[in-house]
């Protein structure tokens, strides 16, 4: 293994005047540093992430804490793209990425215990149970820790606005005509319970009746659970003219039944998503849809939590609010 006395040897330098260009220190000169890193980079040189460790107090590792209900894991369409943000911004930082579970080996550890075990300098809790004993051991340690969309009195909060999102979909639905609108809601949540604030603020604002059999509890990423549900809807004697679904994936188990039921769409009946990912953009027709920010909300965490270690006396607990956008589609007709 390469070691900076080798480098310094090749270069000619003492090894402190190697320890300055490879931690990118300001008192060398630039051509100096950029000589020896090259040096550095064509003999193989690797830094000890142990030593770099002791040497600084921090292991450069940042822990991602999500657990989703449906276990959809990786594949999950927002939160895919927003860990994939994070960990683009942390790269990008100098740190690396750690799942945090409850297992290390054979040996079950709660999430707290994990994030020590693995050594990380700090934790991004996303899509979990944030009301679950373990999360709350974590959220009250001495370790960093960014949450997205929940909010903690004592954590920094990273939030896709949810409420400005429903009140723009409800509006523009509203605006085509529509007055019998369904809406399918993921699971209790805080992200649920605003958009179901906003989604019955909205309707009262703009005059409209709500419909308590239009408003139905469903799963968060689960096509499976909305095509039942969309099936209850339809079964109505004075069924809904649109139906917004919890995200765009689960819309598409809405439109599948419609289209069983041999109703068109928009035709017969609108519809409209959430979370506006790729895959409302490329089927027919395509879908009416809120597009979070998800890479905007990925790297403001990474950001964010990587500020908090870094500058820990001066980072500030803060909710940063994220804005999306309305993307109109071609799935929701105007009623008249």
């Amino acid at each position: 293994m390469v070691s900076m006395k080798d480098i310094a040897r090749q270069c000619d330098v003492s090894v402190a005047t190697v320890s300055k260009a490879l931690n990118n220190r300001g008192d060398i000169s630039r051509e100096t540093k950029k000589r020896i890193c090259q040096i550095a980079k064509e003999m193989g040189y690797l830094p000890n992430s142990s030593a770099r460790a002791l040497k600084t107090n921090h292991t450069y590792n940042l822990g991602v804490l999500f657990v989703d209900e449906a276990n959809s894991g990786l594949t999950h369409s927002y939160f895919s793209h927003v860990l994939d943000s994070f960990r683009l911004e942390a790269e990008e930082r100098g740190y690396d990425i750690t799942f945090i579970s409850k297992h290390a080996g054979r040996e079950v550890l709660s999430y707290y215990e994990h994030s020590q075990y693995r050594g990380v300098d700090g934790v991004v809790a996303a899509c979990v149970d944030f009301e679950a004993d373990e999360v709350r051991e974590l959220i009250n340690g001495n370790i960093p820790v960014v949450t997205i969309d929940y909010v903690f009195d004592n954590r920094t909060c990273i939030l896709s606005d949810n409420v400005y999102g429903m009140e723009e979909l409800v509006t523009y639905i509203v605006g085509r005509g529509h007055r019998k609108i369904a809406y399918i809601h993921g699971a209790d949540s805080s992200v649920t319970q605003n958009r179901l604030e906003s989604f019955f603020r909205t309707m009262e604002r703009l005059g409209v009746e709500v419909n308590e059999e239009y408003v139905r509890e469903g799963v968060y990423h689960s096509p499976d659970v909305s095509a039942r549900l969309t099936d209850e809807l339809l079964a109505l004697q004075d069924r809904p003219t649109c139906i917004i679904y919890p995200d765009d994936f689960s819309c598409i188990g809405g439109i599948n039944v419609i289209e069983n039921h041999g109703l068109s769409i928009p035709d017969d009946i609108s519809v409209a998503g959430y979370d506006g990912q790729r895959i409302a953009q490329v089927i027919e027709p395509r879908i009416t849809t809120y597009r979070q920010n998800a890479e905007e909300v990925g790297r403001t965490a990474a950001r964010k939590l990587i500020e908090m270690i870094e500058q820990p006396k001066s980072a500030l607990i803060e909710r940063v609010v994220v804005k999306g956008e309305l993307v109109q589609g071609k799935s929701v007709l105007e009623c008249k």
